[in-house]
């Protein structure tokens, strides 16, 4: 017997999962660590999953699932940087038509980036690729926004904004 999840349900467990996982820790690195590796158990069809990290006036790499990655990203600089300038979330069909955009890993095709915005500060982006065009959509963007809203209501991030 085959049992086939629809993707709004998948994406739902997901989060209600996440709920289950981090709400008992609350430390931001933990928090970031483990909801890395539940997107990427979860999610088909992506490659990458994982933050970067708003220190030192660039975007640094954080806890991520997936290939080897840039370590570094400057603000405006590819589809992480330009979501944490504008503050917005970037979904991207095919990322080797966005301007600027960095390669770290040749055979992602597509991509999602949503801000994390703590009191008012961008403090890490959480950006998901994929090796497949089109692979997200506003079934994602809703639902990755409801992740990182609860990310950001259970853990504490401010060890991590006191650096800025």
């Amino acid at each position: 017997m085959i049992i086939v999840i629809k993707k709004e349900e998948k994406l739902q467990e997901m989060n209600q999962a996440l709920k289950a996982l981090i709400q008992p820790e609350g430390d931001w690195l933990a928090n970031l660590a483990n909801s890395s590796a539940l997107l990427f158990e979860f999610m088909d069809d992506i490659n990458w999953a994982g933050y970067y990290i708003w220190k030192n006036d660039q975007l640094v790499l954080g806890p991520f699932q997936g290939k080897t990655a840039c370590v570094r990203i400057e603000e405006d600089k590819g589809v992480c940087g330009t979501a944490y300038s504008q503050r917005k979330i970037m979904l991207v069909e095919d990322v080797h038509q966005f301007p600027g955009h960095i390669a770290c890993d040749p055979n992602s095709k597509s991509e999602i980036v949503l801000p994390i915005i703590v009191a008012g500060e961008v403090i890490a982006v959480l950006d998901i690729d994929s090796p497949q065009k089109s692979r997200f959509d506003e079934l994602d963007r809703k639902y990755l926004k409801e992740f990182v809203d609860i990310l950001i209501d259970e853990t504490d991030f401010l060890p991590l904004m006191e650096k800025f």
